[in-house]
């Protein structure tokens, strides 16, 4: 039987879980912790506290031990998720699935001891245990961080990123073109997720959760009533699972995450028009998206009229971790992103320029993918006479009043698109509008001739 859970509900239940500070004595071997968050021990012997791994919490996440205690730890993840233990002092269980347990055998407790889950983003989270040395020196309790992440993570930063260097030699544009959709009203996709070590900025390389190879992932092109069918695959090294806003249905089965090795099918209909986010479903959430876990679904309204040059420029943050690492968990608890970009990389349409024929139209789709910051999209030079945003025209050409745009904005997980046409040769920037993220790297240039 497969377990599955809400995509909030680990969030919810661990905010409620560390709010609660039940306090329980526990003496003898043997005894559960129950869902208290905090257990204390008896003196002398064996001690032993059921720990329970469940919705991004360590329960107990605080056990008190009188020095010289010897302690053993039963540990049982109950979560649909994988998740295990480590101690700083080495001890650690196994990746534990549903249902799983493991002994740690601590031994005698003499200072403070610091415990956590290894899988990439759930210590951040809150996935921590502090066992506290009742009565050692205060020389020996040392200075336990449960957390961890922002000295620990942030000491691992690559630093600022050279938004003036040169891409290396392998380094290839991501093709922005919305490739025209298929004939047929079903599509049928295997999307694949790995760990995939790329150039994301000059110089820097990181591994990326990437569906299909590359973040953005692919891009998905249909009409009103397409059915999409998907066959979502894990060839990663921990769990994942998809969401796509482009179809509406009940989140339980299909964005459950999956284990490494496993696969499910995703099927929905396109029963509106947008330009819609996908992204992985797995908490937190912030770090998936932020590590490479995101993609655009077009879906065309009725009547749509084909234009010259059609696009789409996703916008994402990156926060990068160390040289070859996964994006760096601290930074994006602080919301403070080493560079914001279009299509996966900084500045990569700076150093190749999207060409367009003057006095043609062109229609630019746009996704924020965030996972937190909005976008303000403009052209340098250019005007709108069509915008399109979260399925509705706000301009079109023809209005009795026409006038024109200059900007679309979009909060995170939002999408649109804009129509216009270059009047003269030239070079056209565009760029976020909020200029500290476009000199953040989201910037590039229409090459107009």
């Amino acid at each position: 039987m497969t377990t599955t859970q809400p995509r909030w509900g680990g969030l919810v239940l661990g905010a409620v879980m560390v709010a609660v500070a039940l306090v329980v004595t526990l003496t003898g071997s043997g005894v559960g912790a129950g869902g208290d968050a905090r257990a204390v021990v008896g003196a002398g012997g064996t001690q032993t506290v059921e720990v329970t791994l469940v919705g991004m919490t360590i329960t107990p996440s605080v056990i008190e031990v009188p020095a010289g205690t010897r302690l053993v730890l039963e540990v049982t993840n109950t979560d649909a998720m994988r998740h295990d233990l480590t101690l700083d002092t080495g001890q650690r269980t196994p990746l534990l699935g549903t249902g799983e347990s493991a002994t740690v055998e601590v031994g005698t407790v003499d200072a403070a001891i610091t415990g956590w889950c290894t899988v990439p983003g759930h210590r951040a989270a809150g996935m921590t245990l502090s066992i506290v040395a009742v009565g050692a020196d205060a020389g020996d309790a040392g200075a336990a961080d449960p957390a961890g992440s922002e000295h620990e993570m942030g000491a691992m930063a690559t630093g600022t990123v050279d938004l003036h260097g040169d891409p290396g030699p392998d380094w290839r544009p991501y093709d922005p073109t919305l490739q025209p959709a298929p004939g047929a009203t079903e599509h049928r996709l295997t999307m694949t997720v790995a760990d995939t070590e790329v150039e994301v900025a000059p110089g820097v390389r990181q591994t990326l959760w990437t569906f299909n190879g590359t973040a953005p992932g692919p891009t998905l092109h249909g009409k009103i009533g397409d059915v999409f069918t998907i066959t979502f695959t894990n060839a990663a090294s921990m769990g994942h699972g998809i969401d796509f806003h482009a179809g509406s249905l009940a989140p339980d089965g299909p964005m459950r995450t999956i284990d490494p090795g496993q696969s499910l099918t995703y099927q929905f209909v396109a029963t509106n028009s947008g330009a819609w986010l996908y992204h992985c479903s797995t908490m937190p959430m912030a770090l998936h998206i932020a590590n490479g876990m995101f993609g655009a679904v077009i879906i065309d309204p009725p009547n749509l009229p084909a234009v010259d040059t059609e696009l789409v420029l996703v916008q994402s943050e990156l926060y990068l971790g160390a040289a070859g690492g996964t994006a760096d968990e601290a930074k994006i608890a602080a919301e403070a992103p080493d560079a914001v970009v279009f299509n996966g990389y900084p500045d990569q349409y700076d150093h190749a320029p999207i060409e367009v024929k003057v006095g043609t139209r062109v229609r630019v789709w746009v996704v924020d993918a965030g996972p937190q910051r909005a976008t303000a999209f403009h052209v340098v030079g250019a005007q709108f006479d069509t915008v399109f945003k979260e399925g509705a025209y706000l301009l079109r050409p023809g209005n009795a009043e026409h006038g024109a745009a200059q900007v679309l904005d979009l909060a995170a997980a939002q999408g649109g698109f804009v129509e216009f046409e270059l009047p003269e040769a030239g070079r056209y920037p565009f760029i976020d509008h909020a200029m500290v993220d476009g000199e953040r790297g989201a910037h590039g240039f229409f090459e107009a001739s």
